[in-house]
């Protein structure tokens, strides 16, 4: 247990250093929600009531499909798991730590977000603070999973990039977050309900912590978890 928790700090250390994920998690997330958060809010007024969840479901996306993958396949990409291996290190050990690591470093990107918001563009907070990051753990979580499986699956950086957009931008668009989603033809509302950025929008809107929105969560981050542990034991037996 103490050699987990100590590749976990090992692993928050690396990645305080990782320009990637300070960009992905921290940059361009805040960068956005600082300029899209005045444009919205002066455009359409209404937009106040919903901006922390908005700003926070694109930032988490950002960090999650695109910020962790690449770090992943730096890992399991090349000879680092047969160190794994040699040194009898579970070959999960790498995933569980940039996953938690990962979770922390979005939970306080939105958290700056929650507190910056009011005060930047009189936002309107949540009514439960405690379901509010109930919600945002969740989505968070089911989130990084599906990065997870993208950086175990791909072993081609610049494919891993192509695809990684592919599903960040449409989960971004079909979301809710930009205009409202029942505005969208029918058969785009069904493809934006397959990403976790939907159900994460009306999971961390008001009174949105119930079971219709919950279980589809559940599901991609459940889905996501067996997938990865069988890309774990292939390379496992690659290794």
């Amino acid at each position: 247990m103490s050699a987990f928790f100590y590749g976990l700090a090992l692993q928050w250390k690396l990645d305080m250093r990782s320009k990637t994920l300070l960009i992905t998690c921290y940059v361009v997330p805040l960068l956005f929600f600082a300029v899209m958060g005045g444009i919205f809010t002066s455009m359409t007024p209404d937009t106040r009531n919903t901006l922390i969840q908005s700003m926070t479901v694109l930032g988490v996306s950002t960090g999650g499909l695109i910020g962790l993958p690449p770090s992943l396949l730096e890992v399991y990409g090349n000879d680092i798991k047969k160190v794994y291996k040699a040194n009898g290190v579970p070959m999960y050990l790498g995933l569980v730590s940039m996953f938690l690591s990962a979770l922390l470093h979005l939970m306080l990107m939105s958290t700056v977000i929650y507190m910056i918001a009011p005060i930047a563009f009189d936002a309107k907070l949540p009514e439960s603070l405690p379901l509010y990051f109930v919600s945002l753990l969740i989505f968070t979580a089911a989130t990084i999973s599906i990065g997870s499986v993208l950086g175990l699956l791909i072993k081609n950086q610049a494919k891993l990039t192509m695809i990684s957009q592919m599903i960040f931008l449409p989960s971004i668009m079909l979301s809710g977050i930009m205009f409202p989603a029942d505005l969208l033809p029918h058969v785009f509302e069904i493809v934006g309900n397959v990403c976790p950025a939907a159900w994460g929008y009306r999971l961390m809107t008001d009174n949105g912590l119930v079971f219709t929105n919950l279980w589809p969560l559940l599901v991609i981050f459940l889905g996501a978890a067996v997938i990865c542990g069988f890309l774990l034991k292939r390379l496992q037996v690659e290794s």
